[in-house]
């Protein structure tokens, strides 16, 4: 994205984490590196709200003709209020979203979120590669 503003003459590209993102952490994560917003499937689904009732398909089930993918139980956690804004009842990051996205900037001493998107992060080298 900072090679194309460069390129284009200072044209912002929004960035939009999709994928995986089932907790807290993640959701931190991919802000860290930059994401500008993240797309919630399974995290949303816990709600007791969510049309799923604690059930969630990925995208890729949907076909008319040809149902793919799998319908998995991530259960519920409690209302979308909860799940979002908290208070958190789970140590799991399954709730309070926001809350841990905050708490996670003032540790390391962002307020804002373009500045945390600068933030100096470290990649662990996974040892099962």
């Amino acid at each position: 994205r900072r090679d194309y503003m460069d390129e284009s003459g200072g044209r912002y590209v929004h960035v939009i984490a999709d994928g995986g993102m089932g907790s807290s952490g993640d959701i931190v994560k991919a802000i860290a590196m930059g994401a500008d917003a993240v797309m919630l499937g399974s995290a949303l689904a816990r709600a007791d709200e969510a049309p799923g009732k604690g059930w969630h398909w990925g995208q890729e089930a949907h076909h008319l003709e040809l149902p793919r993918g799998d319908r998995v139980n991530v259960g519920t956690v409690g209302p979308l209020e909860e799940v979002l804004f908290g208070p958190g009842h789970h140590t799991n990051g399954t709730s309070n979203l926001v809350g841990a996205l905050r708490r996670s900037m003032a540790t390391t001493g962002y307020s804002d979120l373009k500045e945390f998107q600068r933030v100096d992060v470290v990649v662990s080298p996974y040892a099962g590669n």
